[in-house]
Parts: structure tokens; sequence; C-alpha cells
């Protein structure tokens, strides 16, 4: 068995959170308490929990984009990351960088996406091409 993340962030509203996380991206609510609630992110705990959001600012700068810093996300199939990008646009999310694809024929060509949850926490959701080039140069 592989290794399972966990990251523990604050939100501003948990009702927010749980819409965000459970609904729009369909991932399973864990356990919870009225200051903090658990989520399966893809395969991953994250822990949500009331409080004031780590300040980001755009100065990660990849390819031509700059990206939000800090943020976090997850690597997902070709489609399920499709499936996840349609549901999103459907939703008329405010993407910080719309679904694309960058680094095209280079090793890491990935698909990858930056949005907010409701509480103002960047996410980047990626799909590569060719998933065991993930680390490589």
């Amino acid at each position: 068995m592989n290794s399972i993340f966990h990251l523990a962030f604050n939100v501003t509203d948990l009702d927010k959170a749980r819409v965000f996380y459970g609904e729009l991206l369909q991932c399973r609510e864990g356990r919870s308490t009225k200051n903090w609630v658990d989520f399966n992110f893809y395969g991953h705990q994250i822990s949500l929990h009331l409080g004031k959001p780590l300040e980001t600012s755009n100065t990660g700068k990849v390819g031509e984009h700059k990206v939000p810093m800090p943020h976090f996300g997850v690597i997902l199939d070709r489609d399920k990351w499709e499936v996840l990008a349609e549901r999103l646009i459907d939703s008329d999310i405010n993407f910080e960088i719309p679904p694309c694809t960058r680094f095209e024929g280079e090793p890491g060509e990935q698909s990858t996406m930056f949005f907010r949850d409701f509480c103002g926490n960047p996410i980047e959701i990626k799909s590569f091409q060719n998933i065991v080039k993930v680390f490589e140069k």
C-alpha cells in the first residue's frame, strides 16, 4: 500500500467547506466535530479546521503562469480529471487557471487547473500524459 498523505488547514465556514469538498468535488466526508471535518480527498486525508486560511499570493512562476502559493492538490488519471474539469466548468467555478495542458511534448506534459475553495484556499488538480513521468526532469 502507498502512503496516504494528510493535510490539515483552515476554512472559515464548515458548511461552505462541506458543499465545496463534499458536493462539488464529491469527496467522501469522514469524522467531524463542531470545529473540524475530515474528507477523503481522492485517497488522501484532508482535515478542515475553523480558522483563518493561510495568506496566499500568485508568486509561483510555472511556465507562463504565476500560481497561488502556497497551494495543494492531487494528480488524477486523465478520465477523472476531465470529468472533474467539466463539473467545475458547469458549476461556474472561478478558475485562477482554467483547465489547460502545459509543457506539451515534454516529459512533464500535464493537464492542470487552479481554483479556490469557497473559503479562499488555492487548489491545483493535475493529470499527466504519462503518470510514470511525474518526477522526470
